[in-house]
């Protein structure tokens, strides 16, 4: 039996993978592939899916389709007592997560077994042992690991994004947020990556860059590609199904995480998240500064440098030294237009006009032979 473990990075396609398997759940169980549940909400979902004879076409709840988060985060949570997640609720506590993963792999007897869970990249830096324990799960068991990366700068803002999305409560990237990642998992890949190497000695490790994995054509097709995994015919293919805010309003949903109550947060989330396209696109808008692009630059050095000498190659990012680039409109800039456009449809909620407001009077729209000048 092969155990295949995706371990992050995050931002790099795993809710989409994730919601590949779990739609998938039949058909690839059918195939001998077998992506776990680890409580009583997967085993209803799946026995139903088994009685019915087909998998269901909609995307399942969070605890159906990341059952290895709710996972990881259980086995965080035993050793640094913090409480879980939120969205993750109504769990069975750890032992019996691991018994009910157990006894699916001991009745089914498949010959691959899918762990799926960006989660686990905390283990490394946080608690080591538990790379020891999950391992232990099946002593028998041939391992392929797999990790995508993405270049800094890159996963910096889309993780600060994210995190903006959940709610925290967090410093602009420019004033101190980027360099608050210094030390984590969030910037220190190699940090995060060594204690999986030392603890699978003997396993296969495909560490990607998510530039390929989006030549490959997505985090699907890239995983199941590096590890050689057979796929049967007509399997559903996910929707998208982890949206992100545009750089130009960071600075909005992070004000509003600090000013507005839970609700208001969730629908200036939900308002920001349908206007995207409507404002500046990210590879236009600077969210570092120059000074800040070089410091982070020189201090990850020695990171890329593991990394290439792990992979064998030249430079695992061979556009490493675009990260010292600034975007062309800066953050406050991109805030002002993403202002002008927002104020010419409000939100329909009189608190999250108000504060809208809060940032000073609406913007003068420009004309537009100034408009065209500045899209240039």
């Amino acid at each position: 039996m092969k155990i295949l473990l995706y371990i992050g990075h995050h931002k790099v396609g795993s809710t989409s993978l994730q919601a590949f398997f779990s739609q998938n759940w039949l058909a690839l169980a059918q195939a001998g592939i077998l992506y776990p549940c680890v409580d009583a909400e997967g085993f209803s979902d799946h026995l139903q899916r088994g009685l019915a004879g087909q998998d269901s076409t909609g995307l399942p709840p969070v605890n159906v389709r990341e059952p290895h988060n709710a996972l990881a985060f259980r086995m965080l949570t035993s050793t640094n007592k913090k409480s879980m997640p939120p969205y993750h609720r109504n769990l069975p506590s750890l032992p019996q997560m691991l018994k009910t993963l157990r006894q699916q792999v001991s009745r089914m007897a498949p010959q691959t077994v899918v762990i799926c869970s960006e989660v686990m990249a905390n283990f490394g830096l946080q608690e080591p042992k538990l790379i020891d324990r999950l391992k232990g799960l099946f002593p028998k068991a041939e391992f392929e690991i797999y990790c995508a990366l993405r270049r800094p700068d890159q996963y910096l803002a889309s993780w600060h994004g994210q995190r903006l999305k959940f709610g925290h409560k967090v410093k602009a990237l420019n004033d101190g947020g980027a360099l608050a990642y210094r030390n984590g998992i969030h910037f220190d890949y190699a940090a995060m990556l060594a204690p999986w190497i030392a603890r699978f000695p003997e396993a296969r490790i495909h560490v990607r860059n998510y530039a390929d994995v989006l030549t490959s054509g997505g985090s699907v097709e890239d995983f199941t590609q590096c590890v050689g995994l057979a796929l049967p015919s007509g399997l559903q293919q996910p929707d998208r199904t982890n949206p992100s805010l545009p750089y130009a309003a960071y600075e909005i949903m992070r004000r509003g995480n600090q000013e507005l109550a839970r609700p208001d947060q969730l629908e200036l989330r939900k308002y920001l998240l349908a206007a995207a396209q409507t404002l500046r696109p990210n590879q236009e808008v600077e969210l570092f500064g120059t000074e800040l692009r070089q410091e982070l630059t020189e201090a990850f050095a020695p990171v890329h440098q593991y990394l290439s000498q792990f992979t064998k190659d030249d430079a695992f990012f061979p556009d490493l030294d675009t990260m010292r680039q600034p975007h062309p409109l800066p953050e406050a800039e991109a805030l002002q237009q993403s202002l002008t456009t927002l104020h010419a449809t409000p939100p329909q909620s009189a608190a999250l006009r108000a504060f809208l407001r809060s940032f000073g009077p609406a913007p003068a729209p420009q004309p537009l032979w100034r408009r065209a000048l500045s899209w240039r």
